[in-house]
């Protein structure tokens, strides 16, 4: 019990920490009956097992979770996470790096899609930052 407490807690420090503050209460606020194991699930193996490690950074992780998640067509996960890059240090440089990689491995259409879902989530930062 105590090993998931624990990783309960690193990982809502970490997925506060890449996603942001505002992003994690929504979804904690929105999690119901039906959601909360799934919630649990994710913030302890995704963000306690996974994100907290220690042995590559962020930067890196969110590189991987962008390159990943392009690959599959998780269009709205690749949104969240190129937006999740202002906590995480990958810059626009770093992402493009990530999809021109999908688009070699994973193909150019995933690859097309995904640079569109980043440019519009760069743009969205830039202009919150403005």
């Amino acid at each position: 019990m105590a090993d998931t407490q624990t990783k309960f807690s690193a990982g809502m420090r970490t997925r506060r920490s890449v996603l942001g503050e505002g992003y994690v209460d929504a979804a904690v606020s929105a999690t119901d009956a039906f959601t909360a194991d799934f919630q649990t699930l994710i913030t302890e193996s995704a963000w306690g097992s996974v994100w907290s490690r220690e042995t590559i950074s962020k930067r890196e992780r969110s590189m991987l979770t962008i390159a990943l998640l392009a690959a599959l067509g998780h269009h709205d996960e690749v949104a969240m996470h190129v937006r999740a890059t202002r906590n995480t240090g990958a810059s626009a440089e770093d992402i493009k790096e990530a999809l021109l990689h999908v688009a070699i491995y994973a193909g150019v259409p995933a690859a097309n899609h995904a640079f569109k879902i980043a440019r519009a989530a760069l743009a969205e930062i830039h202009d919150e930052s403005a």
